[in-house]
């Protein structure tokens, strides 16, 4: 990378990943991060920047004077169960932020390399390993706002310069408990510190996710913007499924004290798609990306988050 790159979402559970790869990497990085929003970590060698995305006057200024070789687009809604009950705010952060973002770098920074993180709910269901080709048929709000912010950079009138990445299930460290692994390691944290019965309250056990290490995750991105092909998306994933009672399994046999588990009727979601499982090859040949961490740290990592923010 020639010149300084541009996170958007830095603030956020992957954003945030990344911020830490890049600078481990010697990368100047300008973070930016939603106004009015959570205080950003203190990141040695960070720039951070409020930008607000539904501005696009404020976006092209912002880009303008970092004048970025990459942007990496991370900002979003990214909560698959929330976007049915807020529909118009999850289309409107995912498609009309990206729609500002390609405007202002086709003006002012047109040979920047733009990286759209989407997500491989764009795909329709399917009983099997999905590849880059298997058919685009969202089964939820989110995922039908994550193919339209694809195509608003990579279709007619985008950014000429855009990589696709489609990220199936990412977990790890600093992940919020509105996601199912850290929901389950908050309340194990949270058990073990006596606040809490000795109860873990679950939803659907049966789904299965291919997960990957939110560390690997980002350096996939990297690797993307650094090697992808302009308009082609790149599954990131591990080629494996584990069902959710396999994810609560794991937790639990690290947890420092006995659990019960208790089903709970509010954590089952609408329309939950029973399998979710991505074909890496594309990754795995072209750009030289293998994941690396392997859930049973994943999990250890993210409990010890849990225990340390609970402490805390």
């Amino acid at each position: 990378m020639t010149g300084p790159v541009v996170v958007t979402g830095a603030a956020g559970f992957a954003g945030g990943h990344l911020v830490d790869h890049l600078t481990s990497e010697g990368i100047r990085t300008v973070a930016w991060h939603r106004p009015g929003g959570n205080p950003p970590r203190a990141v040695a060698g960070v720039q951070w920047q409020g930008v607000d995305l539904f501005d696009e006057a404020t976006v092209r200024s912002a880009l303008t004077s970092v004048q970025p070789s990459v942007v990496f687009h991370c900002a979003g809604a990214a909560h698959v169960g929330k976007s049915w009950s807020a529909t118009a705010d999850t289309l409107r952060v995912n498609v009309l932020g990206t729609h500002h973002l390609v405007e202002s770098l086709r003006d002012v920074a047109p040979h920047a390399r733009l990286l759209v993180v989407s997500s491989a709910l764009v795909y329709g269901p399917s009983s099997e390993a999905v590849d880059e080709e298997h058919a685009l048929l969202p089964a939820n709000p989110y995922g039908l706002s994550k193919l339209a912010q694809e195509l608003v950079a990579t279709g007619p009138g985008g950014h000429a310069n855009s990589v696709v990445a489609r990220p199936f299930n990412h977990v790890g460290p600093r992940q919020a408990p509105s996601f199912v692994s850290a929901a389950f390691a908050k309340q194990i944290a949270e058990i073990e510190a006596g606040l809490v019965p000795p109860e873990i309250h679950v939803g659907n056990l049966d789904a299965r996710r291919d997960l990957t290490d939110v560390r690997d995750t980002v350096r996939a991105y990297r690797l993307i913007a650094e090697r992808g092909v302009p308009g082609r998306p790149y599954n990131i994933c591990t080629g494996k499924a584990l069902a959710v009672q396999d994810v609560l399994d794991v937790l639990v046999s690290q947890a420092r004290v006995s659990v019960r588990v208790v089903d709970d009727p509010e954590r089952h979601r609408p329309n939950d798609t029973p399998l979710v499982l991505g074909d890496p090859a594309r990754a795995v040949e072209e750009l030289g990306w293998v994941p690396r961490i392997p859930f049973e740290q994943t999990a250890r990592d993210l409990l010890d988050y849990w225990r340390e923010r609970i402490r805390g």
